[in-house]
C-alpha cells in the first residue's frame, strides 16, 4: 500500500474524563469515577487516525507551554504522528476538554479552546509553510477549533497545492461561507448542519435536502453525521442514507472525530464517497464501544469488515 500524508489542522487538547452515574447536571456536585488523562482534540483525534491507518501523519496546531502539552502530545508521538509542527503559545495553557460519560455513554464536553485560539503571525506562516513542503498526494482535514484565519490561510495554500480539503464545521458560527467552494467535503454533525442551513433538520427528508442545499454551495460531498452513528451522504448524483451499526454505546467521545478522520484517510486512498462515508460509519461505531476516544478507536480491518455490512443497508434519498 502506498504511504500517503494525512495532514490535520485543528485543536490539540488534554482531556480529563470521568465517569458519572446520572445525567450530567442532574445536580449541583456529582460523584465521578474511572479519571482518565488522555490526549485529544479534534486535529490530534484525526492525526491519530492517519497514524493508525498506514500512512504519514503530520499534526498542525498549539498548545501551550505548560505540563499538559506532554499529555496531548506525547501519546501521538508513540502512535506515530509527526508532531514537530505543532507550536507553542507563550505564556498560555494548552486546550483542555472535561468530559463527563454518563450511564448511556452520551457524553457532555467542557472545552477550554486556551492555546488554540492563540496564533500570530509567525505561526500561521509556519503552518502555511508545512502545508506547502508537504509531500503528495496528501489530504489535509481541519475544523474551526482554530481561529477562522487559520482556516482560511490553511485552505489558500492547500488549493495553491492541490491538496484536497475535509472541514468539520466545528463551531459553525466561525464558517466563512465563501470557503465552501475550496473544500473536498465538509463533515457537520446534525447541529452544525442546522447551524449551517438555519433551520431544523428533525428527519431523513430534511437531512437530505440540507445536504444537497450544502453540497451546492460547493463541496463535492457532503456528510451529516447522524446522532445515532449513522449518515446522510450528498455527491453530484446521489443522496445517500447508511445507517448505524449494531452497537451498544459505552461512550460516544471522538465518535465524531472517528468518522472524519477515517473517512479522510479512506477519500485520500482512492475510494469511492460511498465507501468512504461507510468507513467514516464504521469507524465512528467502532469508537463508541469503547471508553476514551483515541484509545477506542478500531483499525483497519474492523472498520473494513463492518463497512462492507453496513452498505447492504445503505439507501437512497433521492427526492
Amino acid at each position: 500500500m502506498q504511504r500517503l500524508t494525512l495532514l490535520s489542522l485543528g485543536s490539540i487538547n488534554a482531556d480529563f474524563q470521568v465517569r458519572v452515574d446520572e445525567p450530567a447536571g442532574s445536580r449541583e456536585t456529582q460523584l465521578a469515577h474511572d479519571l482518565c488523562r488522555l490526549s485529544g482534540g479534534k486535529a490530534s483525534n484525526t492525526a491519530y487516525l492517519g497514524a493508525r491507518f498506514g500512512h504519514r501523519s503530520l499534526l498542525l496546531g498549539r498548545v501551550g507551554d505548560d505540563e499538559l502539552a506532554e499529555q496531548a502530545l506525547d501519546p501521538l508521538r508513540q502512535a506515530g504522528v509527526e508532531v514537530d509542527n505543532v507550536g507553542r503559545a507563550a505564556g498560555q495553557s494548552t486546550g483542555v476538554s472535561m468530559i463527563m460519560v454518563p450511564p448511556d455513554g452520551k457524553k457532555s464536553i467542557v472545552l477550554a479552546t486556551n492555546a488554540n485560539d492563540c496564533w500570530d503571525d509567525a505561526a500561521i506562516e509556519a503552518m502555511a509553510a508545512a502545508i506547502d513542503g508537504c509531500a503528495t498526494p496528501a489530504c489535509l482535514v481541519l475544523d474551526y477549533e482554530v481561529p477562522a484565519r487559520v482556516v482560511s490561510r490553511a485552505l489558500e495554500v492547500a488549493a495553491r497545492n492541490k491538496i484536497p480539503a475535509v472541514l468539520d464545521p466545528s463551531f459553525p458560527e466561525r464558517l466563512d461561507q465563501a470557503l465552501l467552494p475550496t473544500l473536498q467535503a465538509i463533515t457537520p454533525n446534525v447541529s452544525e448542519a442546522e447551524g449551517l442551513v438555519g433551520h431544523a433538520l428533525d428527519s431523513l427528508d430534511k437531512l437530505a435536502d440540507a445536504a444537497r442545499q450544502l453540497q451546492r454551495d460547493g463541496p463535492a460531498l457532503v456528510c451529516i453525521k447522524l446522532g445515532d452513528g449513522g449518515c446522510v451522504l450528498t455527491t453530484a448524483d446521489q443522496t445517500l442514507h447508511i445507517p448505524p451499526g449494531d452497537v451498544e454505546p459505552v461512550d460516544t467521545t471522538g465518535a465524531g472525530d472517528a468518522f472524519t478522520g477515517v473517512f479522510s484517510v479512506a477519500l485520500l486512498e482512492g475510494l469511492e464517497p460511498r465507501e468512504a462515508a461507510a468507513w467514516g460509519v464504521a469507524a465512528a461505531n467502532l469508537a463508541v464501544t469503547g471508553y476514551g476516544s483515541q484509545p477506542a478507536y478500531a483499525d483497519r480491518q474492523q472498520v473494513i469488515e463492518l463497512a462492507q455490512k453496513l452498505l447492504e443497508k445503505a439507501r437512497r434519498l433521492d427526492g
